[in-house]
């Protein structure tokens, strides 16, 4: 396959790629803030995390949480999970859009070819 057969996906492509870039960022910033609320709620077990606010925390965390404990038992009583996942997160947002992440290079790259 020649790669005139593609020429025409890629001025969409360039388009997208700030958007994507953006959005990407934004969502795992989110999550991580998110994990770093569900940190913080640790001290506080008599929280109800099904109530208020708190459920919006709880729900695009639990799923995740709850899969981890099942392989990662609390530390003396304190549940180390949120903090696993906030350095996972963390790193695939470096990964990917942080200055030399992937889409950040692809779209460095494709400005300069602009």
């Amino acid at each position: 396959m020649s790669t005139d057969a593609l020429s025409f996906v890629m001025p969409l492509i360039v388009k997208a790629l700030p958007v994507l870039h953006a959005s990407l960022g934004v969502l795992l910033a989110t999550w991580t803030v998110t994990f770093l609320i569900r940190i913080v709620l640790t001290w506080y077990p008599e929280v109800n995390l099904k109530q208020g606010f708190w459920a919006f925390v709880a729900l695009p965390t639990e799923f995740l949480l709850s899969y981890t404990r099942r392989f990662i038992a609390p530390i003396g009583g304190v549940d180390i999970t949120p903090v696993i996942w906030v350095g996972l997160i963390s790193l695939c947002r470096e990964l990917v859009v942080g200055q030399q992440g992937i889409l950040s290079q692809i779209l460095l790259k494709s400005q300069s070819l602009a």
